[in-house]
Parts: C-alpha cells; sequence; structure tokens
C-alpha cells in the first residue's frame, strides 16, 4: 500500500532538512602545521573554515624537535598538513613522507617558493629554509596555501581566494613598513649577528649583512676557533651590538659580548614566534606580524 502524499511529502521534506543542517553544521578542515609561522598563515587565509594548530611552539628548536606521540595523532587525525621543507624539521622528514604516502595533503611551503629565489650557502646541500624572513618571498606561499586548502574544502574556494588577496595586501604593506624602518640604520652599520645563521633572507631583502655563529642548522656547534673569529671580526668592524635568538640558547653570544666588549642587543625571534597574547607596542608577538615588528624594532634600536 503507498504512503499517503502528505506522509511522503513530510518525510522528503524532514529529509531535505536534516541534509541542510548538515551541511550547516559541517565541521571546519582540520589543519595541522609543524612551525607557528606556518600555522599563521593558514589561520589568515583559511578564516572560519579550518581549525588551525602548530605543533611547535615558542622558544621550541625545529631543526632538533622531535615529534612526540601526541604529535604524531595529531598530525594522523588532520585533513591538511603543513610544513616547511627544506630540512627545517630535520628530524621529522621520515614521518612526513609516511604521512604523504598515507593519502593526506601534506605541503612543504618551503619548497613551493621559485627556485631562483632560495639561497644555498655554500658547503650546503639543500637551500636555507628560513624563508620567512623574507616578507615578500613569504607572501608567495599565500597561493600555495590557498591552493590546498581549496583541495581539501572546494566549497571554500571563494573564501580562501578572498582571504589570500587580503593577506597578500596586508603582507605587502608590512613589507614597506620593514624596509623603511631597516632604512633607519646607516647601510655602514647593518651587521646582524646571531646564534645561527638564520637571517640571510633578511639580509638579502633589508640589506643587512649577516654573520651567525653556527650554520644555518643548530645541529652543528660552533669551534672554539669559529668564536675567536667572530670576537675578531666584531672589534675589528666596530660592531655596536649582537643578538641573542629565543630558541637557540643564548650563553655562547653572551660570551662572545663579553669578550668583544659589547652589548646584547636584545632577544630575537628566528625559528619561533612569540608567545600568543604578549603585546608589544600594541602588536601580537605570537603572530608573524608581531614578530617581523619585534626583530626589526629591536635590531635598529641596537644598531643605529
Amino acid at each position: 500500500m503507498k504512503p499517503p502524499v502528505r506522509f511522503a511529502r513530510i518525510v522528503f521534506t524532514a529529509a531535505a532538512l536534516l541534509l541542510s543542517l548538515g551541511s550547516l553544521g559541517a565541521a571546519p578542515l582540520k589543519v595541522v602545521s609543524t612551525t607557528g609561522m606556518i600555522d599563521d598563515l593558514v589561520r589568515q587565509v583559511g578564516g572560519d573554515r579550518v581549525t588551525a594548530e602548530a605543533l611547535m611552539g615558542p622558544g621550541v628548536d625545529p631543526h632538533l624537535y622531535k615529534a612526540t606521540a601526541s604529535d604524531v595523532i595529531k598530525l594522523q587525525r588532520a585533513k591538511v598538513i603543513f610544513y616547511n621543507g627544506h630540512h627545517l624539521e630535520g628530524k621529522m622528514g621520515e614521518l612526513l613522507a609516511r604521512l604523504a604516502k598515507g593519502g593526506r595533503a601534506v605541503c612543504a611551503l618551503a619548497e613551493t617558493l621559485p627556485a631562483d629565489q632560495l639561497l644555498t650557502p655554500a658547503g650546503e646541500a639543500h637551500p636555507d629554509p628560513h624563508v620567512w624572513f623574507d616578507i615578500a618571498l613569504w607572501a608567495r606561499g599565500v597561493d600555495a596555501v590557498a591552493r590546498v586548502l581549496t583541495e581539501a574544502d572546494p566549497a571554500g574556494a571563494e573564501t580562501y581566494a578572498a582571504n589570500a588577496a587580503a593577506t597578500r595586501e596586508r603582507l605587502v604593506a608590512l613589507d614597506a613598513w620593514a624596509r623603511a624602518k631597516a632604512a633607519e640604520v646607516p647601510a655602514a652599520q647593518r651587521v646582524l649577528i646571531t646564534s645561527h645563521d638564520a637571517y640571510s633572507y633578511f639580509g638579502r631583502a633589508y640589506g643587512f649583512e649577516v654573520v651567525g655563529l653556527q650554520g644555518i642548522s643548530t645541529v652543528s656547534e660552533a669551534s672554539l676557533a669559529g668564536v675567536a673569529r667572530l670576537v675578531d671580526f666584531i672589534r675589528e668592524r666596530g660592531i655596536k651590538a649582537i643578538f641573542v635568538e629565543s630558541s637557540v640558547p643564548p650563553a655562547m653570544i653572551k660570551r662572545i659580548a663579553d669578550d668583544a666588549g659589547v652589548v646584547v642587543g636584545g632577544e630575537l625571534f628566528s625559528d619561533a614566534m612569540g608567545t600568543p597574547g604578549q603585546i608589544e607596542n600594541g602588536h601580537d608577538l605570537g603572530t608573524y606580524d608581531g614578530m617581523v615588528r619585534h626583530n626589526l624594532n629591536t635590531i635598529v634600536n641596537a644598531l643605529k
């Protein structure tokens, strides 16, 4: 016996309503990034359509980081994974490769950037991974983030495109500010000495000669001869200040400062951003914008 027409319509309407509610209540796209800088970019582009999380927090050195059991669970549950690449996350390479083979969307953001814009130090087999310190270059990663999110969530394509455009605009403005701020230091005084060689892209973009005590990875250790050469360099060039980094133990730089008779000009963020919610001059140090502004203000105030 066929059900009454009215009953059939009620069933159809209820089914349609459930489908509609299911669509409206669809869970946000779960995205996990290795570093805070990448996580910040994902949040800017993803907006409300994603739940974003970074594995490495303030003060964490990605060169030496080992994934914990809880990290592995987070990565396995993520729909999309972003990491830097070019061996920044040295000890996580095999894990990320396995996850990529398992069918997840895994993107090495620095490896999407134009190869001719990357720097490869002498004696290194791969490019310098610290690409985020050239703001204009970092902005070119916005398209990759939007593309990967759209592939995983096609319904959000318009949102991702609009957010990506707004993010690029903000980064262009930040880059212009950075160039103007760097110009406050006379060109002859733009010498940046830090714990490890993380600022080569920064130096190229904003006109600084950069000298790192360690190489591009903190896995390498500074030799006594290297320490002595750096002390001599500081004295010969009349450097006013050198800098420690938030993710690298400061003892060696402080020793060099004492030996060379210079001050430690402050602490810079290199491979990790600051603590979210920590405000300095109206900017959150736990954001990319806040990190960049803190670094430049610290460098310029100490060197000029």
